[in-house]
């Protein structure tokens, strides 16, 4: 019997036995199809739940809140939906033992968790307390109150919020292309002017400023009304509505 007849023999009983060998494990198990299929539906469901889930950092303000959810409204006036159970985990750097019966409406909360695309809810993994947003006007000065160290600031949407200066703020002047600077004796009517701060929670009309940048060589723009002899527009409250003042 030549080489090439054995080689040829070993390997027909090799396939005969391999086959043979599957077919009657196929014999043996006639539900095996059954539960690949079942496991083929699980990896296809799970995959499918991956991909309608992403991890989300959400930075917002309290609107409501009980003991497994919270509500709050983003930066950009978007409401989301927090969900709250055992693994969510919380943090604050000014309160100790912080939990959800520590969180109140207004609060500046920021959330890390996984958000469903299906029911736009975040599962929160973490909630951290975070220190209040800071709030920017842009505007010009409309009036100084020199007794009070206050200012009235007119703004492009014929809004005036009242910007109180304190001894901690920092007021600078923008001159010849550098910053120099200033105090509150620097401030005129008619500069046009950005002032940086926290809301007053007794006044929310009001910001207490940490920082004012004076601009006194830019024009003040020209959308900005400083005729004392129109009636002052609130400021907005966040409804995203701009109201416009009525010129004759």
């Amino acid at each position: 019997m030549g080489a090439r007849t054995k080689i040829l023999l070993i390997t027909f009983a090799f396939l005969f036995f391999f086959f043979f060998g599957i077919n009657s494990v196929y014999a043996q198990s006639p539900d095996l199809q059954k539960q690949v299929d079942e496991l083929k539906e699980r990896i296809a469901s799970k995959v499918a739940e991956l991909n309608l889930v992403e991890k989300k950092a959400i930075l917002g303000t309290v609107k409501d809140v009980s003991d497994s959810q919270m509500t709050l409204s983003t930066l950009n006036e978007e409401i989301r939906f927090i969900d709250i159970d055992e693994l969510t985990k919380f943090s604050s750097g000014t309160i100790d033992n912080f939990g959800i019966s520590d969180i109140k409406q207004d609060m500046t909360i920021g959330v890390i968790g996984l958000f469903n695309k299906d029911s736009r809810r975040t599962q929160a993994r973490l909630v951290y307390e975070e220190q209040k947003l800071p709030t920017i006007i842009y505007g010009a000065v409309y009036a100084i109150d020199a007794e009070n160290f206050n200012i009235t600031v007119a703004k492009e949407n014929g809004a005036k919020n009242i910007v109180e200066i304190e001894t901690i703020t920092k007021t600078s002047s923008f001159e010849d292309g550098s910053l120099v600077k200033a105090g509150f004796s620097k401030i005129k009517e008619g500069q046009t002017i950005i002032a940086i701060g926290v809301l007053d929670i007794a006044n929310k009309n009001k910001i207490v400023a940490s920082r004012v940048l004076l601009f006194p060589e830019i024009a003040v723009s020209s959308k900005i009304n400083l005729d004392k002899n129109i009636p002052t527009i609130p400021a907005s409250t966040g409804s995203g509505v701009k109201v416009q003042p009525i010129i004759k």
